[in-house]
């Protein structure tokens, strides 16, 4: 959840007059619900509100890259130079997979199995400098930490 602030690069044409601010901003929030709807977001629950440039998004999203999404469409549309996002995640996306090392594994061979490229060895070393000197001293029953890309 935060507050985020959005430039704006040219302006655009200025939309036909509306007879008063409340009015403006009845129909701009109006375009924005428009906007979130057509986004096609799996189960999330969102509701908007606009007022003096500022758009806050509430409810719930599936994931954080969804909620991510509403974010940034939401702040690139024209006269909105701010978004209040109170968006809550309906599951917590787990950060990192506890494993434990078992015998012939490698870093390698870890990092093939839970991001499918055995080159993204160092990620998994890099998490677990705490316990790891060499990338190539690992043991069995060891756990590593392994963090999500």
């Amino acid at each position: 959840m935060g507050l985020f602030d959005f430039l704006k690069g040219k302006k655009t044409a200025a939309p036909a007059p509306i007879s008063s601010s409340a009015d403006l901003a009845a129909a701009k929030e109006s375009e924005l619900k428009r906007i979130i709807d057509n986004l096609s977001l799996s189960e999330s629950k969102l509701d908007v509100e606009f007022r003096n440039g500022v758009a806050t998004v509430y409810g719930e999203s599936k994931s954080s890259s969804e909620k991510e999404k509403v974010v940034m469409t939401l702040g690139n549309i024209d006269g909105v130079r701010r978004v209040d996002d109170r968006i809550s995640l309906i599951e917590q996306e787990p950060q990192e997979v506890i494993y434990e090392v078992q015998g012939g594994d490698s870093l390698s061979k870890i990092a093939k199995r839970h991001y499918g490229d055995p080159m993204k060895y160092m990620e998994i070393f890099n998490a677990n400098k705490d316990i790891l000197k060499d990338p190539n001293m690992i043991h069995p029953g060891q756990k590593l930490r392994i963090p999500k890309l």
